[in-house]
């Protein structure tokens, strides 16, 4: 776990398309944008005295490069790797670099859904998953973080 700084660092991932949220079928993903979801995470961040860094990217590559980032520098992360559920081994393989919980994120209940949303490559290796909550999942994985971390 990287050393203890004065206040707990939490990332906050989220993968593609997550960025057209608001306008990306809302009657899965809510009204929110992306923007809101962030606002409220720093939000409930402040009152819980953590400093959280938000980042989004449609790139896989992208991803993977902000979680090595995070080895040496997060006490905790919280990833809706969305589409990237599904599919990266490159996600999780860096995600295994980590020494700290991982929540898992998904706006919708994955499993009311398509027979291939049912399977993530990272469930294995999450902390704990948090689905079917819409963008309060959010908030919830971030207090369950708080509890675990400090």
């Amino acid at each position: 776990m990287p050393e203890r700084q004065a206040k707990p660092k939490v990332l906050v991932l989220h993968g593609p398309n997550l960025n057209m949220l608001g306008r990306r079928e809302p009657s899965y993903y809510g009204t929110a944008t992306l923007d809101e979801i962030n606002a409220d995470i720093r939000h409930h961040a402040e009152r819980f005295d953590i400093t959280v860094d938000c980042f989004q990217s449609n790139y896989e590559g992208a991803l993977v490069e902000k979680i090595h980032e995070a080895v040496d520098t997060c006490n905790g992360v919280i990833i809706n790797p969305a589409a990237f559920t599904h599919t990266s081994v490159a996600i999780r393989d860096a995600l295994l670099l980590l020494d700290c919980p991982i929540i898992e994120v998904h706006l919708s209940n994955i499993y009311k859904r398509e027979a291939f949303r049912h399977v993530s490559t990272i469930a294995d290796i999450a902390t704990a998953r948090v689905a079917g909550f819409g963008k309060r999942g959010y908030l919830i994985a971030l207090e369950a973080l708080q509890k675990m971390i400090t």
